[in-house]
């Protein structure tokens, strides 16, 4: 059986349906018995004895549960993947306590550093504790990077400096439905120099967002310590993108962490973003920093005195300390890390967490990893508290009910009539106008630079100043910045980002990859409430240079089917219409692909239009039938015209389909390899060769047809590298896109 045979599918399905009903998590809701950790930041001024004492002993509780998560991971020869887990935890527990998940909601950048994510949450009670010291990365509910269980955050995240601009458009969603909202993004010392990460600083400054960033500066990257990989200060650079910074000398010291805290959400209050940023310590500031004053700051004399004379440092060597530790807690690698970045002799890397060779028991019984009096006492008090029922739901399904026109709504919509030669983008204009004047604060618009050409000026001047943003030529993060706004609430809303179709094959494609990785808690590959709007597809792009080209736009499309609800594709403008407001109605991930040049609006065999405002969206319509056809025409978006006139060229051999988007169902597939022994593609993008390799619709169908007697014939690009700056007729004609070329394909095949 070939892993592409329908048996195989289902056979997957079988295997992740499996995998799924054995998840303790994967389910529409899980209520947690949580300790009530909870501090009211708007009305706390600064933290007392016993608030510090019950966040400290907390922190330790969830640092022992990741060194026994890490010791379980040791135990089959794995690598214990540790990152910035231990060091994140200080941080994350006072977001914790912080959070009431509906006015503040938190995300984390560092993915790497889920051990502390999932150990905190333990911790809490929203996980038990078996699943991450025992499943930690084994099985689907404790994945190696950081992912949305109960009570955590709300996307799952994985490559550096995407989570920046996400955390940006959940901030802007939010404060959209609470004015009092606030979004904590903890964040690594390495990502923030991707330029997606300096895209979400500018947003955050020009949305005057209620958001703060949180910077775990432990100096250390992969391969190296920061200054030995990419030694730059973040604070004048993110400053410049108008992020105030708030500078304070560690995370690990609880009570200035708060202050920082406090000052960040006054400042978000305000609508102005910061980001908390820990100096650490060394001797500028007139005390000195060595061995001496580390040793004392821990009370850890006897291990810092065991690994300078091993390593022939002198107690009083001057060092920096930094204000997140990595391996924080777990004293030996901890000391490790620091002379790694301070250069020194001995100086090791942790991010698989140091924890092969080395004995549990040991580890845990060190002075850090231990509480002291008064945090027993304050530990013992918070569990032996009532606890509070926090129930985390799933995100809606993909499909369900999302915003939708009525009747009247439809009834006042004006269209294109039959016979005009006239943009897509008239319909789509007219859908996302529509949509916007009738849920004008459920609608979000991130915007590039182009709503004059991508057509959503109208839309945007339905919806309030604050449901949209512009970002100029940002496209590496306009996309993400809308993946955050689909997270901001459970509530439908359209979040529709646009630009032209090349900028997202070139540029612009992280926030589809953030797509791929995304999962709920009923299910996986979920994908996100959001409307890729891609303007100026293929080579229907007027006069421009052939660099503004798309050619690839299906393959790419085809490339997320797995991931998205559907992929849009209307050949004219009132199947525009009909796209955009079916992708609006359904809650899920979605591409709306539009060419730019005028397109005649096509009709049926008795003249009247193929599509009105109220038309059922449908994958493929039938546009010429004839009764004893026996090749069928498939013609992707903007090439149904000249399939019509293939058609017409052809008389009764062949039937023409307009193919509005995908998937296909699989009994239209079905009916279509029984009905006839042909089948014919037309697409305005890159086909490929046999010897390249079919690729876009055509290798769609060629692959569908495999296992069928139908014969396949594809009309497309098959070799982009010359073209002329010509209107798309020109150019088509140029690379053989024409109706006689389609009915030639036709007649091969008779």
């Amino acid at each position: 059986m070939s892993n592409y045979s329908e048996a195989a599918v289902k056979a997957q399905q079988k295997r992740n349906d499996l995998l799924i009903s054995e998840s303790k998590f994967m389910r529409q809701s899980i209520t947690s018995q949580v300790l009530p950790l909870s501090i009211d930041i708007a009305h706390t001024n600064k933290l007392d004895e016993k608030q510090i004492a019950t966040l400290q002993a907390l922190e330790i509780e969830a640092a022992r549960i990741s060194i026994s998560s890490l010791a379980s991971l040791a135990t089959i020869g794995e690598l214990d993947h540790l990152g910035g887990g231990l060091d994140l935890i200080p941080s994350l527990m006072l977001t914790l306590a912080t959070t009431d998940y509906e006015k503040v909601q938190y995300t984390i950048e560092n993915a790497h550093a889920s051990i502390g994510y999932y150990s905190s949450l333990v911790a809490l009670g929203f996980l038990d504790r078996d699943s991450v010291i025992q499943k930690f990365r084994r099985g689907l509910d404790i994945p190696g990077h950081v992912s949305w269980v109960p009570g955590g955050t709300q996307l799952n995240g994985g490559r550096l400096g995407v989570m920046f601009p996400v955390a940006a458009g959940q901030a802007m969603g939010m404060r959209a439905r609470d004015s009092e909202s606030w979004v904590i993004c903890h964040c690594g010392d390495a990502g923030w120099i991707a330029g997606q990460a300096l895209n979400g600083f500018n947003a955050a400054d020009i949305g005057n967002l209620p958001l703060t960033f949180v910077m775990q500066r432990n100096g250390i990257q992969l391969s190296d310590s920061n200054k030995n990989v990419m030694d730059k200060d973040p604070r004048p650079i993110v400053e410049a993108m108008g992020v105030e910074i708030i500078e304070l000398k560690a995370l690990f010291d609880t009570a200035d962490m708060y202050k920082a805290y406090k000052h960040a959400h006054s400042r978000a209050m305000e609508g102005r973003p910061t980001m908390i940023y820990p100096t650490g310590y060394d001797s500028s500031d007139g005390a000195k920093i060595d061995f001496n004053w580390l040793a004392a700051r821990f009370d850890i004399g006897t291990e810092v005195d065991a690994i300078t004379s091993k390593n022939g440092i002198s107690m009083e060597q001057e060092i920096w300390v930094p204000g997140s530790l990595m391996s924080y807690r777990d004293i030996v690698p901890m000391l490790e890390c620091i002379l790694l970045v301070n250069d020194l002799p001995g100086g090791v890397d942790h991010h698989d967490g140091h924890m092969k060779g080395r004995d549990e028991a040991e580890v845990l019984g060190n002075i850090m990893l231990t509480r002291n009096e008064a945090q027993q006492t304050a530990f013992n008090e918070i569990f032996r508290a009532n606890k509070v029922n926090v129930t985390t739901n799933a995100r809606p399904a993909p499909g369900t009910t999302n915003l939708t026109l009525s009747v009247e709504q439809l009834a006042a919509v004006s269209l294109p009539e039959v016979g005009k030669k006239t943009s897509a983008r008239a319909g789509s204009e007219a859908a996302y106008a529509t949509v916007a004047k009738a849920h004008p604060n459920d609608t979000f618009i991130v915007s590039c630079d182009l709503n004059p050409s991508t057509k959503l000026g109208k839309a945007a001047a339905q919806i309030p100043a604050q449901n949209q943003i512009e970002l100029s030529i940002e496209e590496q993060a306009a996309l993400l910045v809308a993946d955050g706004l689909a997270m901001s609430s459970h509530k439908p809303q359209v979040n529709v980002v646009s630009t032209f179709s090349a900028f997202f094959e070139g540029i612009a494609r992280e926030g589809l990859e953030l797509w791929r990785y995304q999962r709920n808690l009923n299910g996986i590959n979920e994908g996100l409430n959001v409307i890729m709007h891609m303007s100026h597809v293929g080579a229907c792009t007027g006069r421009d240079h052939f660099s503004g080209w798309s050619l690839d736009w299906v393959t790419l499309a085809i490339g997320y089917l797995p991931y998205i609800d559907r992929f849009y594709a209307p050949a004219d403008a009132r199947g525009a219409f009909v796209a955009v407001r079916d992708a609006c109605a359904r809650y899920g991930a979605h591409i709306v692909a539009i060419p730019r040049d005028n397109l005649l609006v096509l009709s049926d065999e008795n003249g009247d239009a193929l599509y009105e405002p109220d038309s059922k969206w449908e994958a493929a319509t039938p546009l010429r039938k004839h009764k004893d056809a026996k090749i069928a025409i498939l013609a992707l978006g903007a090439t149904a015209g000249i399939a019509q006139d293939a058609a017409e060229k052809l008389g009764d051999l062949a039937d023409v389909y307009v193919v509005n988007g995908l998937p296909l169902p699989n009994d239209f597939l079905d009916d279509i390899f029984a009905q006839y022994h042909g089948v014919v593609t037309v697409e305005d993008g890159i086909i490929g060769t046999r010897y390249t390799g079919v690729r876009g619709f055509a290798g769609l169908i060629l692959s569908a047809a495999s296992q069928t007697d139908s014969k396949t014939e594809h009309v497309g690009i098959v070799d982009p590298r010359i073209a002329p700056s010509e209107g798309h007729e020109e150019v088509w004609e140029h690379f053989g896109l024409t109706s006689n070329a389609i009915a030639e394909a036709v007649k091969s095949l008779t």
